[in-house]
């Protein structure tokens, strides 16, 4: 199944002419330090890394497989899941986490720990979601009305964004390769609403 998977991901990455490494690559561990999912676990690993660069635009774009696992006591679980991670000066994002939001949120926001950023203007959006930072305003400013409108109808994703990065994925999902294309699409539209200017990555 690994090496089907491999071969798979490859195909898919000349179709969408991206540069593909079939081995272990940690280079993009590097970046993503800071971000809440990579904070997670220990025996972290990105594989099956999908690349594209811009220079003249000072951007990259990468696609991969990332797992961790986690041990508790004598047992131990291994997550896998696909990350969109965009390193761009064209972004210029304030610090977030946006995750589904689940009873557990709601339980915190109610014992005061921790705020959701809402939108009263797009109540699905804020009834699915919850979103937190340190600069709410900010933040309000970088989810403006086609990025609340995206996730309007499109459920169940992680988004985390700092500065030139932003990382999106499912948390704990391994995308099949027949969806990596609409991941791409998905995420590059993300980043274009969250930016200035357009990127030239197509």
């Amino acid at each position: 199944m690994a090496l089907e998977r491999q071969q798979s991901l490859s195909k898919v990455a000349f179709e969408l002419n991206f540069d593909f490494l079939d081995k272990q690559d940690q280079s993009p561990l590097a970046y993503l330090k800071d971000f809440r999912l990579f904070r997670e676990g220990g025996s972290k690993k990105a594989y099956h890394l999908m690349s594209k660069k811009d220079d003249l635009l000072e951007s990259e774009l990468r696609i991969f497989d990332y797992k961790y696992t986690i041990s508790t006591g004598k047992s131990s679980h291994t997550y896998h899941q696909t990350v969109f991670f965009l390193q761009s000066k064209k972004l210029g994002l304030p610090q977030f986490f946006m995750s589904p939001e689940t009873l557990f949120h709601r339980f915190k926001e109610y014992l005061g720990f921790r705020k959701d950023i809402d939108f009263a203007e797009f109540p699905k959006f804020s009834e699915q979601y919850y979103l937190q930072g340190e600069d709410p305003e900010y933040i309000r400013l970088a989810f403006d009305s086609r990025v609340l409108r995206l996730f309007t109808v499109e459920p169940d994703w992680h988004v985390e964004g700092v500065n030139y990065y932003l990382a999106f994925y499912r948390k704990h999902k391994l995308l099949p390769p027949r969806e990596i294309k609409r991941f791409y699409e998905l995420g590059l539209k993300l980043a274009r609403f969250m930016e200035a200017e357009s990127l030239d990555l197509e």
